[in-house]
């Protein structure tokens, strides 16, 4: 499998592109597209109630996977303090 296509696919890229596409263009779009990503689960993850940082990293490296877990999760309850 080549980087590009691997890359692709870990980034949602893949199936939004109608053609296969170079890997300075996945790299590039990747970053962006992920970097958005990251703060999309950054602010779902604190409104439900899980560790921001965490899911900021996970949205940075999984992408388009990891917003799309972090909306499945349930919402945690408050603590008591």
């Amino acid at each position: 499998m080549e980087l590009a296509l691997a890359l692709g696919y870990l980034t949602g890229l893949r199936f939004l592109a109608p053609y296969p596409l170079d890997l300075p263009s996945v790299l590039a779009t990747g970053a962006v597209v992920n970097t958005c990503d990251a703060i999309m689960c950054r602010l779902v993850a604190r409104n439900n109630g899980y560790p921001p940082r965490l899911w900021t990293a996970l949205g940075l490296v999984f992408g388009i996977w990891a917003v799309a877990v972090c909306i499945l999760l349930p919402k945690r309850a408050e603590s008591g303090r």
